[in-house]
């Protein structure tokens, strides 16, 4: 089939790659020059799929009104006169049980565990490069209260047979060996030892040329107007280059997919949510982090990227705005000086902010909608780098007339149609 992705972060470039590798007649349109230059440029570079979790949980609520009074708190929200931003904000809220909870982690784990293998994969068959590294990811606690609360997160990777270890302060050095410097600043951690690290962008442009030479078209600097429909299919989308038709559809501009699919009746809520980034070049290596070292009083993630340190951060419910705001930084800031001191020089840092595509139950949308030949791969939040690969290899399954390898029935738009949304 001819198919035509509209997006070209790390979810429409995968899904580019599948289903070029498929046989596919492929064409990827996005607005940016280049491939990976929004959401997907500066994330924390995480592949982890043991952290694959609801952002709406039981405790979620009465943690929110901590966060947003701490001065160094990661929820910041900027209301706004937008109806749908309310609406997502409640049902998220009614998405914070245990039930809900339950129901929505068992969505995410296997997609995400299937993504990261999928990505091993890609390694071992066109040797891809990203900086990546297979360190795991430790889960700093800075009060005991934290690592005695550890015991339902324990549970629940034990009941999906997720490997972890529980650590005291002298463990978490032993894997992290500049924290021994800041001891005193920390009681223990959570190291999962199978969760991965890498450059998001430099893994997207890598795999947009492997895309290439597989025959995939790419279309930079075209804006996307609208979807044109004729029935119940979608006959072409409306460019900056005209009218473009393809065979079948795939829509995965994150943030952006909800406002695309509106007029066509589909009812999808991914709304955005601001993340932050400071990247920061390596001074003293034997200060910098190993792989990821999650602060968890600042949910603020340090990650090393070859020479580099990433330190993402902050959930901001702004709308679409993607004002670089010096509070979030200083934020990231502390977090990092906090626990390497020694590490990066912070007076050449950059500072990044994209818009996370959050669906308000936790889990991306993946598959057909009522159109056809329309299908959406979006809303993995957070996650986005985490459940690429998986996501776009299912997605090339599906519109190859194969069943995927792993059940994602329940990840498509025709959950919304139920109460929890």
């Amino acid at each position: 089939m001819k198919v035509l992705i509209l997006g070209s972060g790390v979810i429409g470039v995968t899904s580019a790659y599948y289903l070029a590798r498929a046989g596919h007649e492929v064409t990827v349109v996005d607005r940016q020059p280049e491939p990976a230059l929004e959401t997907s440029f500066a994330n924390a570079g995480e592949v982890s799929p043991g952290y694959s979790s609801p952002w709406a949980g039981p405790g979620v609520p009465v943690k929110a009104i901590k966060w947003l009074l701490m001065k160094h708190g990661p929820l910041v929200i900027r209301p706004k006169l937008d109806p749908v931003m309310w609406v997502w904000l409640l049902k998220m809220l009614r998405n914070c049980t245990s039930a809900r909870y339950a129901v929505n982690k068992s969505r995410m784990i296997p997609i995400a565990e299937y993504s990261r293998d999928s990505l091993r994969d890609l390694r071992r068959d066109i040797g891809v490069q990203y900086d990546e590294r297979s360190q795991g990811t430790l889960q700093l606690f800075r009060y005991q209260a934290q690592l005695d609360g550890t015991a339902e997160d324990i549970a629940v990777l034990k009941q999906y047979g997720v490997p972890f270890e529980v650590l005291s302060r002298e463990g978490c050095i032993a894997v992290e060996p500049a924290l021994a410097g800041v001891k005193e600043k920390f009681v223990g951690g959570l190291r999962l030892p199978q969760d991965e690290t890498g450059d998001c962008h430099m893994f997207t442009q890598a795999l947009a040329k492997h895309a290439q030479a597989l025959g995939v078209r790419f279309l930079f600097n075209t804006s996307i107007d609208r979807i044109v429909t004729e029935g119940a299919r979608v006959s072409g989308v409306a460019t900056s280059a005209g009218l473009l038709q393809a065979d079948a559809y795939v829509l995965a501009l994150g943030s952006w997919s909800s406002r695309l699919v509106a007029p066509l009746g589909i009812s999808l809520p991914v709304y955005p949510v601001k993340g932050y980034s400071i990247t920061v070049p390596i001074k003293d290596a034997s200060g910098a982090p190993e792989s990821t070292v999650m602060d968890e009083s600042y949910k603020v993630a340090i990650t090393r990227l070859g020479n580099r340190i990433r330190v993402g951060g902050t959930a901001e419910i702004s709308g679409y705005s993607d004002k670089l705001y010096a509070a979030r930084r200083a934020t990231l800031d502390h977090s990092l000086t906090d626990l390497f001191p020694r590490g990066g020089d912070l007076s050449k840092a950059t500072f990044w902010s994209g818009l996370r595509p959050m669906t308000p139950d936790g889990p991306p949308v993946i598959g057909p909608t009522h159109y056809a030949n329309l299908h959406l791969n979006t809303g993995h939040g957070t996650l986005g780098w985490t459940m690429s690969c998986g996501s776009g290899r299912v997605l090339a399954d599906m519109l190859s007339g194969r069943k995927p390898e792993i059940d994602v029935s329940a990840l498509t738009v025709e959950r919304y149609k139920y109460r929890f949304g």
